[in-house]
């Protein structure tokens, strides 16, 4: 848990990114780039962060996630002690680049390190607890970073300094643990036979695209939903972007709910249940954009909040499916899963075009298709206890 709190780190880039524009001067296009880059090592690191682990072992490889992420935490510290700002600039994004790559590998190697503990219905809660733990540090960072701003005389980047402790004790907790890991996967783990394995076994595809829908889902709305607001109403962007405020402590108190409640149900009612409040989400967000004039302002709010409700548990279940569906080959799926975590830079190009093209209700329509998907493999969660090839 405490190395999901280190997971957690790589929310800080939205944070670092509008201290660091504001200080060197950047456009929202490229500071916009910081972020792409997280998403960016999911799409090429996952599958082969898969094929590592099966030959050195998960927890060495969620060490290593750590100290790269370590030196993500590093950098920064030593672009603000000792150097120039055109320097410092560079190191900066260097920092981002090794967090992402750091976040990829922990991704992929740390989810299913728990499988060893805990196995069966017990996972997806077990997993959702961790997806809590790491939203913690998602929601100290902007805090710690402001007090720094305003109390330590712009050291903004003290944030860096306590997130490095703490990595570094997470780092040494696990390196004196002594963990009995699973066997390796059955077979010459590749990467060519883990692409095969996603497209080839229906039930890995399926949760697969589950993920990218999730991701898809809570990336955009993030990006569109303030802009949802401002162009049906005369609300300020001030108050507007409050919308992802609102959406992340939906998501937490949702993860906190899941986190007992998937112990004691099942996964396809959990799924049933999330898809149905995600697409009651969508119906609330159409008529308010639909809505000629005078929208009611509070159906915007309860849409904003059912979608971080109902979104916080998505991943949990269709990870957990995927990696108890396949025990023989978990770190495989592992890397294929995480590699669905691309849906965050597909869904909200397609958003912000569908609204360009159709006004907001375009890009409620694009949200939608991802909160149906997660309904329909609810409902018809047959086809995710298909047998495997």
């Amino acid at each position: 848990m405490l190395a999901f709190f280190v997971m957690g780190f790589v929310d800080l880039v939205g944070t670092a990114t509008n201290y660091v524009q504001g200080e060197f001067k950047l456009s929202d296009a490229t500071a916009n780039l910081f972020t792409t880059m997280v998403f960016f090592w999911f799409l090429i690191l996952s599958v082969p962060t898969g094929v590592l682990m099966n030959k050195i072992g998960r927890r060495r490889t969620v060490l290593i996630s750590i100290l790269v992420t370590l030196v993500a935490m590093l950098l920064p510290i030593v672009a603000y002690m000792w150097c120039s700002d055109d320097l410092r600039l560079v190191l900066i994004v260097a920092s981002f680049a090794f967090l992402g790559i750091g976040n990829t590998l922990m991704q992929v190697s740390l989810n299913p390190l728990l499988t060893v503990f805990v196995g069966g219905k017990k996972l997806a809660s077990t997993l959702t607890t961790g997806q809590f733990v790491k939203a913690f540090a998602s929601l100290f960072a902007p805090y710690i970073a402001a007090w720094g701003f305003g109390h330590l005389h712009g050291m903004w980047w003290i944030l860096f300094v306590i997130y490095l402790v703490v990595g570094i004790v997470s780092y040494l907790w696990l390196s004196f643990d002594h963990i009995e890991e699973p066997a390796p996967d059955q077979g010459e783990t590749t990467i060519g036979r883990c692409f095969k394995l996603l497209f080839s076994d229906r039930v890995v595809f399926l949760c697969f695209l589950g993920i990218m829908a999730h991701v898809g889902v809570d990336v955009g709305i993030n990006a569109q939903a303030p802009r949802i607001l401002m162009e049906h109403t005369d609300i300020a962007l001030a108050t507007a972007t409050s919308a992802t405020m609102v959406y992340f402590i939906a998501r937490m108190i949702g993860a906190f709910t899941g986190s007992i409640a998937l112990s004691r149900i099942s996964n396809r009612l959990g799924l049933r249940i999330c898809g149905a409040i995600m697409v009651v989400s969508a119906i609330c967000f159409a008529i308010f954009t639909m809505t000629p004039s005078n929208p009611p302002v509070w159906l915007f709010w309860v849409a904003v909040a059912l979608v971080g409700f109902g979104n916080s548990n998505v991943f949990s279940l269709f990870l957990s499916h995927a990696l108890m569906y396949r025990p023989d080959r978990q770190n495989e799926v592992s890397g294929l899963m995480l590699m669905g975590l691309i849906g965050g830079a597909i869904f909200p190009p397609l958003m912000g075009l569908a609204a360009d093209g159709m006004g907001q209700i375009g890009a409620v329509l694009v949200m939608a298709v991802g909160c149906l998907y997660v309904l329909v493999m609810g409902l018809g969660y047959r086809m995710l206890e298909h047998h495997k090839n």
